[in-house]
């Protein structure tokens, strides 16, 4: 048996990202699945690019805020206690836009844990 605590505030930031970005799941030594924490503030994009996953699902719990997801055919609001899931094969690109009161804060899961299947996307090539 195995259980553990992992305080997301120890865990330390990922540099380099457009918004905070706190990888839980790799702290706490998950390795079926991945969790990330991440606080976008205004006009900050949450994920690093527009992109897709190959082989992962991943799914946008909203903790507070309004998440926006601009996907190909629309762009969703996410509202406060509320989760957008993506498919793999599905482009999606989550951010807090410019004129948003408020930061987002969110956890992103995927599974399976997979390192090397996010593919950047671009809309202008379709």
């Amino acid at each position: 048996m195995g259980y553990r605590v992992v305080a997301t505030e120890d865990i330390d930031e990922v540099a380099d990202r457009p918004c905070e970005l706190r990888r839980i799941g790799s702290a706490g030594e998950v390795e079926n699945f991945a969790l990330n924490y991440f606080r976008a503030e205004p006009g900050e994009q949450a994920p690093l690019a527009y992109h897709y996953h190959t082989e992962q699902e991943e799914a946008f719990y909203v903790l507070s805020g309004t998440l926006f997801v601009e996907t190909p055919e629309e762009t969703f609001e996410v509202p406060e206690g509320s989760t957008f899931v993506a498919d793999p094969e599905s482009p999606h690109r989550a951010h807090n836009p410019e004129d948003a009161a408020d930061a987002v804060e969110l956890l992103a899961i995927g599974a399976p844990a997979v390192s090397g299947d996010a593919e950047a996307y671009d809309p202008d090539d379709e």
